[in-house]
């Protein structure tokens, strides 16, 4: 163990660290709220991200930008981080929707056992991978324009903050706050926590059952488009198994933070992002995920509701 790289980068660590997690919180939304209504591991979601960062690079290559372009002037870059998140987001959005209403609808309508659920959203997570990856871009990598410039907003110490970064956090937290104020206290919200809560009860206060969990996954598809164009940003590129590895570390995030709970999904993305990233310092990159599950394992025994551990139903504002 390697204490004193994790002292001296521990700055650079964590400022990485919660930059990555941003990415993992709005990603395991949509894994937060199909599970805190329906309680099924939409494993499919991780595909859903994959097509909002193809979208997004398509979109700013349809406008002149590509991997091989200088970075934008500021209001170029304005308009291209808007015009690349709306199309990641509609990209995201419309096919969550589409597999809600061709995978699970059915199943539940004919009351399919969960396993049935598992095994169809993990066919459909492949079916969209393999789809991509053979078809579209020969399981070849997509560059993605430099948008933003690695530039030091500010220094710390021996800590740089970096205006990606900065970029990448407040996003995440001000999309979380949006979000936690639609669901407390919008009507839509209030009909999701009621079917989430009680369904049958919901059904027979009037509310319309298929069009909640439609909204959900919406919802979730919207939150993961921003995680796309996060993502692109950060890595400057992405490829058709994109969402897969990060699906499960976004997944690992909402079971940490509470699956179920929104503000769980942000607690549980950051301090993952964080705790990769001193794992990595302390014992070497090549056990990167494995601090991060070791912590989830242990955190698991003594706490298996996650660290908040409050379900959808019944979040309170």
């Amino acid at each position: 163990m390697d204490f004193h790289a994790l002292f001296t980068q521990f700055g650079n660590d964590t400022t990485t660290g919660l930059a990555q997690g941003a990415i993992y919180a709005l990603f395991a939304l949509g894994y937060t709220l199909v599970y805190g209504v329906l309680r099924l591991i939409n494993f499919a979601h991780s595909e859903v991200f994959m097509l909002g960062t193809f979208a997004a690079v398509g979109v700013w290559a349809w406008f002149g930008y590509t991997e091989n372009t200088s970075p934008p002037a500021f209001g170029m870059l304005l308009l291209l981080l808007i015009i690349g998140g709306i199309g990641a987001m509609l990209a995201s959005g419309a096919t969550a929707v589409v597999i809600e209403l061709i995978a699970y609808r059915p199943l539940r309508r004919r009351n399919a056992p969960p396993l049935a659920f598992l095994i169809t959203a993990i066919g459909m997570s492949t079916i969209i991978s393999e789809t991509v990856g053979v078809v579209f871009t020969h399981r070849n990598p997509v560059g993605a324009p430099v948008l933003i410039k690695p530039a030091v907003l500010f220094t710390i110490g021996n800590t740089s903050v970096y205006s990606i970064q900065v970029l990448l956090i407040l996003l995440a937290l001000g999309m979380m706050y949006v979000l936690d104020r639609w669901v407390n206290q919008s009507r839509q919200g209030r009909g999701i926590r009621a079917v989430a809560q009680n369904p049958d009860a919901a059904a027979l206060m009037g509310v319309n059952k298929d069009r909640v969990i439609s909204l959900v996954f919406l919802v979730g598809g919207l939150m993961a488009g921003i995680a796309a164009v996060m993502y692109v940003l950060k890595i400057g590129g992405t490829k058709y198994d994109a969402g897969f590895g990060l699906g499960i570390e976004a997944f690992t995030a909402a079971v940490l933070g509470g699956i179920g709970n929104l503000r769980g999904a942000l607690v549980g993305g950051l301090l993952l992002g964080v705790c990769e990233n001193y794992g990595a310092s302390l014992f070497g990159t090549q056990y990167h995920n494995v601090v991060a599950f070791v912590i989830l394992v242990l955190l698991l025994m003594f706490r298996p509701t996650g660290l908040l551990g409050e379900s959808l139903g019944r979040a309170r504002a």
